[in-house]
């Protein structure tokens, strides 16, 4: 299957009711709306193409750039394609999942993420507290720099505020995240999300509420999942 017949579902596929909810969250055009489980479905027939994920996610066609991140197998990104994906991505969706997954799964995540976060540009800094978030989350503490990770949970209580709007959602989901996956971390990073309290990020043009910090923190520790891993990034 090709990438030109792969946009031809998709525009078969297209939803108006998705789509015109997704231009309000800031989505992009070229794009058709089509249902993530729609898309999970072409997914299954072409996973680790890796020729063909990198060939979707360059149409700039927003459905297809998010179906590139489930075919694509992050083992086989270079560093290039990891830049060149990050440069991309125009809305902060795909950063947070397509560039942060293939990110997270290849052999240069960290050093990528590491660079990334220092960006000016908010949709790259973005794709790097997700990276560093999907790290914490499939990666064993043994092969994780702990030192740094508590470095960044200490970045985020001082940058959060005058960080932008986007930023300032994932480093919330990075305090969680990383409280969830890295037991020896719980408990600064409730501290830290208890320092900052109960954030707001615009949506569309909406001022709305994320997850406070320490809620969902406690929501894993009663299910005793506090310190258990994934096998993979995507969702």
């Amino acid at each position: 299957m090709t990438s030109k017949e792969i946009i031809l579902q998709i525009k078969d596929l297209e939803n108006l009711q998705t789509k015109s909810t997704l231009l309000k969250h800031g989505a992009k055009e070229p794009f058709y709306g089509v249902r993530v489980e729609d898309l999970k479905k072409i997914a299954r027939k072409v996973k680790g193409n890796q020729d063909l994920a990198i060939e979707l996610f360059e149409t700039k066609v927003t459905d297809a750039m998010y179906l590139a991140g489930f075919i694509c197998d992050g083992k086989k990104m270079s560093k290039d394609n990891l830049e060149s994906w990050a440069k991309l991505s125009n809305w902060y969706f795909i950063s947070e999942t397509s560039v942060a997954w293939a990110a997270a799964e290849s052999n240069y995540g960290f050093e990528l993420a590491m660079k990334w976060i220092d960006s000016k540009d908010e949709l790259i800094s973005v794709a790097g507290w997700a990276t560093l978030a999907s790290l914490s989350m499939i990666k064993q503490d043994k092969d994780l720099d702990l030192n740094v990770y508590e470095k960044l949970v200490a970045r985020v209580l001082k940058e959060m505020n005058q960080s932008p709007n986007r930023v300032r959602y994932n480093m919330n989901n990075f305090l969680i995240t990383v409280g969830g996956a890295i037991a020896s971390l719980t408990d600064e990073t409730v501290s830290v999300g208890n320092k900052i309290g109960k954030i707001t990020v615009n949506i569309g043009g909406v001022s709305t509420k994320v997850p406070f910090v320490k809620e969902q923190i406690e929501k894993l520790v009663k299910k005793g999942a506090i310190g258990t891993k994934k096998k993979s990034a995507k969702s």
